[in-house]
Order: structure tokens, then C-alpha cells, then sequence
């Protein structure tokens, strides 16, 4: 018996199938728990994940609802609550409840902070652990109330004929209808001005007070404030049209600034120092006057619209003339000449904390005509490529030195020079915020525009 049972237990010992078994079972508890581990901690950031994406949809939707007036401040919390709701349904899963947890909106700074959590039913409760863990997220955005105002420069020249025009109004048209929707009409923050351009700029009823009509032999200035009948009408052109070309300085030069029409400027005639008026020249070389006509800020969307769906096309591409009075129509230098002319408020103050200035610039084409600084004839002035691209770069320049956003928009372009001049006049690029814009088609066209308008409000919301 002894015998047996030391045999037995010899045996028993020697016997390694079940210390295998054992620790087969002990890995296999592990895996286990590794594994449900593992797949927790995927539950968890993927709940995480859905939560910030939901409340940060969430957040910046609101944001942008208060600034573009479609709410008012007071109601943020039950907006939120609503897009959380919404977004969390695409994201969050069944059983799982996005809480709203805090909103806090800070007047003076403009921003809108909110977090909420998410209690997740683990799918694998360990030991001693819980079984439910809660999630949390935080997010934040600015809203504005400040105003915009942009100034939209659109190629009519006769390159842009047929269905070129035809693609421009919808995009143009389009564009105000984005910029403007769900604006209050009796406090609106959106203004647009357009200012179409060819060889000149027609600048309508501006042009009584604001612009020199040159006479072939004269000074190509504007009388001096003391000159008497015959000085006057020996150095001024007679009225044929309201169309307007670049401003000349003193030396018969390109005048780059923003100054108003009414400012005081000196110049020598015969030795003497003598005062004149800032206005405009209309250079007597002007080849052709489109009959689209330049409109100071409006917040009527619908008459935007008809301005624009009357354009039709003529002439050359006078392309730094278009970006000069597309500097002068977000200026508040001009803000008295225009309600002078009563086509309306004019510009406001520049203020980057209350408005936002922007200006589109779009063309088809090589800028190409240039009249200051120029000697010869009508054929002369119109191939001034090199002279109208400097003029352009150096009044964007100009612009974007006071604090104006430049966009820019190249339709079509079959031109190195053309592409180069948009780009370095377009204001740099800002994360996923594109400034400069190269489009082939109408469908494009029209889509450059609409992302410019998003980006708009996303500068505003950011800036």
C-alpha cells in the first residue's frame, strides 16, 4: 500500500498536463482582462472623440448664429443644447446621453464657452472597477457683432463676354445673397459695394464732386482752388462721361493713397506754390467708358443683385484702377464725398474690433492699361501691362498695410503675369483660410465666391 501510494503520488508529480491546463487558464485570464481592457479604453476614446466633435460642432455653430444674427445671445444655451443633440445623434451611441454640463457667454470678449459629458456603460466592467465612467469635454469660440464691409472688384471688360458675364452675375449674385441672408433690415451688419471696371471705373453721381475731366494740352491736374474763369477753362475737359481713370499726384505720377477728394495738395505752376483739390483724373486718353456702374456700400441686397444683372462689357483691363476704387470705397476718407452724392453712408471708421473691411478682387485676365505716368497716345495707354500690375500690387499693399483683407479670384486665367498679380495682392493664407482663389469654370467661379463668403464670417469669428 505504502508502495502504490508513493508510486501514485510519483507519478502525479511527473504528470505536467494539468500545471499546463493551469496555466493556460491563468494566461487566458489575462488575455482577457488585457483584452477587455483594451476594448474599454477604445469605448472611451471613442466617446471622447464623438463628444468633443459634437460639442465643438455645437459650440462654433452657435457662435456663428449669434454673429450672423440668426439668435440672439440670450438664447445660446437651448441652441447649443439643440446642435449637441443633433450632432450627437450621428456620433454618440444608443443608450449613451450628451449632458450639457456649463455655457457661459462672456459679453465684453465676445465668447461662448460650454462642456458636457457623456456617462459610458463600459462593455467590459473589470474588477473593483466601475462599470459606468464619465466622459468629459470642453469647447469655446468667439462670436462678433461686428459689421462687414466689402468692396467687390468685377472684370467687365470685353475679354469677359458671352458666358463669361453670364457666370460672373450668378457668382456675384450668389455671393451678396450669402453675405447678406438672415441679416436684420433694420440693423444690418453686411454692407457691399461693387466696383466694376474696364478701362476706367464708372463712378456714376460721384463723379461731379470727385473727378478732374482733363483737357489734351492742360495741366492734367485739377485747377488750383485760387484759379480764375479762363485759367480754369483753359485746363478742364467738358463731360462726355462719369467715368474716371487713376489719380495723378504732383509729378504727374500714380497717387497710391486713400485720401479724400476734398484733401488739400500743393503744387508749382509758373515757379509758384499754388493749392488744388485731390480729385481724380479722367484722362483725356481714355479709350471707352463701360456702362456698369461703380455702387458705394449697400446693405439692399436686391438692388446689389439688379446692379449686378444689368452689367454688360467693354474696353481693356485697367486692372489698378479697379483696386483703387475698390481701396476708396472701404476708406472713410470717402465717406463724406459719397454721402455728398447721397449714395449713402459711406465707410466707417477703421476699427478691426467693430468692423471687418474686405476687399474681392476678380478678373479674367493680364491687368494691362495704365494712364499716369504715361507718354503717348489711346494705343499707348492700353499696353501698359508692367505699369498697371506695379500700380495694382502697390495700392493692395496700401490696403492691406490699413488693416483690409484681400481676396482674390483669377477666372479662367491663360496669363503667368495675371496669376502672379493676384497672388501677391491677396492677403497671406491663414491655416485652411485661402486668400487667392484660380478657378476654369462657372461652377468654380461661383464656388470661389461662396467659400469667400464663409471665410468671411470664419475671420470674423477668429480675428
Amino acid at each position: 500500500m505504502r508502495q502504490f501510494t508513493a508510486q501514485a503520488v510519483k507519478q502525479f508529480g511527473g504528470n505536467r498536463s494539468g500545471s499546463f491546463a493551469i496555466m493556460m487558464a491563468m494566461v487566458l485570464a489575462a488575455l482577457t482582462l488585457s483584452a477587455g481592457y483594451a476594448v474599454n479604453l477604445a469605448q472611451l476614446y471613442n466617446v471622447r472623440s464623438a463628444l468633443r466633435q459634437a460639442l465643438d460642432s455645437a459650440v462654433t455653430s452657435t457662435a456663428r448664429d449669434i454673429t450672423t444674427g440668426v439668435i440672439v445671445v440670450d438664447d445660446a444655451r437651448s441652441w447649443v443644447e439643440l446642435f449637441l443633440k443633433t450632432n450627437g445623434a450621428l456620433t454618440i451611441m444608443d443608450g449613451e446621453r450628451i449632458v450639457l454640463d456649463r455655457i457661459a457667454v462672456d459679453r465684453v470678449q465676445g465668447t461662448l464657452e460650454a462642456s458636457a459629458y457623456v456617462d459610458v456603460a463600459l462593455y467590459f466592467p473589470l474588477f473593483g472597477a466601475d462599470s459606468e465612467k464619465r466622459v468629459r469635454s470642453e469647447s469655446a469660440s468667439l462670436y462678433s457683432d461686428r459689421k462687414i464691409e466689402v468692396a467687390m472688384m468685377l472684370d467687365v471688360t470685353d475679354s469677359m463676354s458671352g458666358s463669361k458675364i453670364r457666370d460672373l452675375k450668378t457668382a456675384a449674385s450668389n455671393a451678396v445673397d450669402a453675405l447678406t441672408k438672415n441679416q436684420s433690415k433694420t440693423n444690418p451688419r453686411v454692407r457691399i459695394a461693387l466696383v466694376p471696371y474696364s478701362d476706367g471705373v464708372n463712378v456714376g453721381a460721384l463723379a461731379k464732386d470727385v473727378v478732374f475731366v482733363e483737357k489734351a494740352g492742360g495741366y492734367d491736374l485739377p485747377p488750383p482752388v485760387d484759379a480764375k474763369k479762363a485759367e480754369i477753362d483753359a485746363n478742364t475737359g467738358a463731360w462726355t462721361d462719369t467715368c474716371a481713370t487713376e489719380r495723378k499726384s504732383a509729378d504727374l505720377k500714380a497717387d497710391f493713397s486713400d485720401d479724400a477728394p476734398d484733401a488739400k495738395r500743393v503744387r508749382l505752376i509758373d515757379g509758384k506754390e499754388r493749392e488744388y483739390l485731390a480729385r481724380v483724373n479722367r484722362d483725356d486718353r481714355l479709350n471707352s467708358c463701360a456702362k456698369a456702374v461703380l455702387k458705394p456700400l449697400s446693405d439692399d441686397a436686391e438692388a446689389l443683385k439688379t446692379q449686378i444683372q444689368d452689367f454688360s462689357v467693354a474696353g481693356y483691363t485697367a486692372g489698378a484702377t479697379g483696386v483703387q476704387w475698390t481701396y476708396y470705397m472701404l476708406s472713410r476718407n470717402w465717406r463724406t464725398a459719397i454721402r455728398n452724392a447721397g449714395l449713402g453712408d459711406g465707410p466707417a471708421d477703421a476699427d478691426p474690433r467693430n468692423v471687418a473691411k474686405i476687399a474681392i478682387l476678380m478678373t479674367d485676365g493680364e491687368f494691362n492699361t495704365a494712364h499716369a505716368d504715361v507718354v503717348g497716345d489711346k494705343t499707348v495707354v492700353r499696353k501698359q501691362n508692367a505699369k498697371s500690375r506695379s500700380y495694382a500690387e502697390t495700392l493692395c499693399d496700401n490696403m492691406k498695410k490699413d488693416g483690409i483683407e484681400v481676396f482674390t479670384i483669377g477666372f479662367k486665367l491663360n496669363s503667368s503675369a495675371a496669376r502672379a498679380v493676384l497672388k501677391n495682392c491677396a492677403s497671406p493664407d491663414t491655416g485652411s483660410l485661402k486668400r487667392y482663389y484660380e478657378t476654369s469654370s462657372g461652377e468654380e467661379l461661383n464656388e470661389a465666391f461662396l467659400t469667400i463668403a464663409r471665410n468671411i464670417e470664419a475671420l470674423v469669428l477668429t480675428q
